[in-house]
């Protein structure tokens, strides 16, 4: 599973290039963010594999690295969402203030679904399962890429959801045809994911959510994009699948 999630992440961010959607001329701070978070894959296909083959003094060490790393992403990933919002160049399929918001808390869940995997990192079976659902959540950039998004649109964000559900769905089933039941630390790695997701809806669209993006869009060109209306795609009409 865990190349099966990498794939999933080149093959979003790969056909946005074969597309022309995306370039190597983009500001140096999407370059920094990409390496980042492509490094965190590489960690990861690395640690499952070592895993695999039993060397867990390597893993161990490794895993340290890995701890610093993914506390590097959460800082990284906020900021450059942010950096995005008040340069006013978050995507057409996405409310700005929500999108804000989205990968604010997406990043954060991430980080406390990787720190809690860490804790757990003697209890094995919590340890896999937890930093599964981390990785997990974080391939919705990629599903984003990948699926038809502007017809998605109002509801872009929970096809995303539903896509990336279907990832730690596998890991429950697999558990339940070898165990006979599912580990406990499922349940509790997609209760985070789901609460992250509808804090997400409920703070975008409240007060809070508001004042948040007028902070971070204050005195920039974000500023004058309206927080709840969703920009057209650039140099085309806006298709959506809204009647």
């Amino acid at each position: 599973m865990a190349l099966i999630m990498a794939a999933i992440i080149v093959a979003g961010f790969s056909m946005q290039l074969a597309m022309g959607r995306s370039s190597f001329s983009a500001p140096p701070l999407v370059h920094f963010h990409a390496v980042i978070f492509f490094g965190w894959v590489v960690i990861y296909v690395t640690q499952s594999a070592l895993v695999t083959r039993g060397s867990m003094l390597l893993h161990r060490r490794l895993g340290w690295l890995a701890a610093a790393w993914a506390t590097m992403m959460v800082g990284v990933g906020i900021f450059t969402t942010m950096t995005m919002a008040r340069q006013g160049t978050v995507p057409f399929f996405f409310q700005p203030a929500y999108f804000l918001v989205m990968n604010s808390i997406t990043m954060l869940c991430f980080g406390a679904l990787v720190a809690t995997a860490i804790t757990l990192r003697k209890r094995t079976e919590w340890h896999r399962r937890l930093l599964f659902c981390a990785m997990a959540f974080l391939t919705g950039p990629a599903f984003g890429r990948l699926l038809p998004m502007p017809l998605l649109i109002p509801f872009a964000e929970w096809g995303v959801f539903a896509a990336l559900m279907v990832l730690p769905l596998v890991g429950m089933v697999a558990d339940l045809r070898r165990r006979g039941s599912v580990h406990a630390a499922w349940w509790w790695g997609v209760a985070a994911m789901t609460v992250s997701q509808l804090a997400m809806t409920l703070i975008a669209h409240s007060v809070l959510g508001l004042a948040i993006y007028d902070a971070v869009t204050r005195g920039s060109p974000g500023a004058a994009a309206p927080p709840y209306e969703f920009a057209p795609p650039p140099d085309s009409p806006l298709i959506t699948g809204r009647g």
